[in-house]
């Protein structure tokens, strides 16, 4: 049962993505054009967990656009305290998307807290699982985990969103939507944390092999991702 407080809250939300989701066709994909691709379901019921690879801060456009629901994303702590003009922009921002903060080694426990009861409450969160942005196509960086264990404890599927490509300005990139991932059958499993990185690890290659697989049906001859060059000491 969701008490008051949170319902008013997830209504704020709403209204803030819904405003958001407008903002996306009209000026957004215009500017950074994406094409979906998989199973284009809306999940507009119960709890969701959406994971993704992270190539760059847009990444969080098509994982927008997996529900019509509002999206709770995990954002790395450091965030709040980017400031402008003297401003605390960052803290703003988060607060005002409902974002979860979230310490990159894995060891912030409110985080979890947070996740919990927001998908126990039937929401939704994102998660990127590589916990950085990820410089290179080769391959996806080792997951940091999470995503496995609350889905495990809340029931609630994984989506996995893949883009083939880092978002880009007037290129058009492909993002993979595949199917709904349940682990409901070993919720009353007693969990290792050996057993989840294995789940994780699992997940990874999943969603590799689905971005590998498009490649080869569609892109066969795709440039590797430029590296940044490193910054003089």
């Amino acid at each position: 049962m969701i008490n008051k407080s949170d319902e008013q809250r997830i209504k704020k939300l709403r209204k803030t993505f819904d405003k958001l989701r407008v903002a996306e066709k009209i000026i957004f994909r215009p500017l950074f054009p994406y094409k979906r691709h998989g199973n284009l379901t809306r999940y507009n019921e119960g709890p969701l967990i959406i994971i993704g690879n992270h190539y760059s801060i847009w990444d969080v456009i098509p994982a927008a656009m997996t529900t019509d629901r509002a999206i709770h994303f995990m954002a790395k702590n450091e965030l709040s305290k980017v400031r402008l003009f003297g401003v605390n922009i960052g803290e703003r921002a988060l607060n005002w998307l409902q974002c979860i903060p979230v310490k990159r080694d894995g060891s912030d426990v409110q985080a979890i807290k947070t996740s919990l009861r927001y998908l126990r409450n039937g929401e939704v969160i994102n998660i990127y699982p590589e916990g950085t942005r990820n410089h290179s196509y080769e391959s996806f960086l080792p997951f940091k985990g999470g995503a496995a264990a609350l889905a495990i404890k809340t029931g609630a599927p994984i989506v996995p969103v893949v883009q083939v490509e880092r978002m880009r300005f007037l290129h058009k990139v492909d993002v993979i939507y595949g199917d709904p991932i349940y682990l409901r059958a070993k919720k009353d499993k007693k969990m290792k944390p050996e057993d989840l990185e294995e789940i994780d690890e699992w997940l990874r290659g999943v969603m590799m092999n689905m971005r590998q697989a498009f490649i080869d049906r569609h892109h066969p001859k795709l440039k590797p991702l430029k590296k940044k060059k490193d910054k003089k000491k």
